[in-house]
């Protein structure tokens, strides 16, 4: 992965991750799942504007917004009882929002295996934050073209 296409924020997420022993990764994750920002109220009573990310075995919703300034924003829903997913949510969520489009873009579609957490989640679970990426970058590509 190339450190120079990675906007700081999610570098230093990643960095977070990678200093800690893996046992204390899974802690941070669930750190983050706590942390995952509540969806905006207009956003909230709104379900069929959430596209489901099918790649995670929970269900999680995402929302991307790109404003007038090229501005990214990416919001989710995960179940609490999914800390392992609602954590990838939100580190995408916080590693995200606020990056221009061209920014998100370029994040290296190989983010989710670069912070340290392959051996000690399943595939499956990576492979659903990597759902999660693919599917902000191709919302941002649609909200471009619109």
């Amino acid at each position: 992965m190339s450190d120079n296409a990675l906007p700081a924020r999610l570098a230093e997420i990643r960095d977070e991750f990678l200093e800690l022993e893996e046992p204390d990764r899974l802690q941070l994750l669930l750190e983050f799942s706590q942390e995952l920002p509540e969806v905006p109220a207009e956003y909230a009573d709104h379900p069929e504007m959430r596209e489901r990310v099918v790649e995670c075995q929970s269900p999680v919703y995402i929302i991307v917004t790109v404003d007038d300034d090229d501005s990214v924003a990416m919001h989710a829903t995960a179940p609490a009882e999914a800390p392992t997913t609602r954590g990838f949510a939100s580190i995408l969520a916080q590693g995200l929002t606020g990056l221009s489009a061209d920014e998100v873009l370029g994040v290296p579609d190989d983010f989710p295996q670069s912070i340290g957490l392959t051996r000690a989640v399943s595939p499956l679970r990576i492979a659903g934050m990597t759902g999660m990426l693919m599917r902000v970058k191709r919302q941002v590509r649609a909200k471009r073209a619109a």
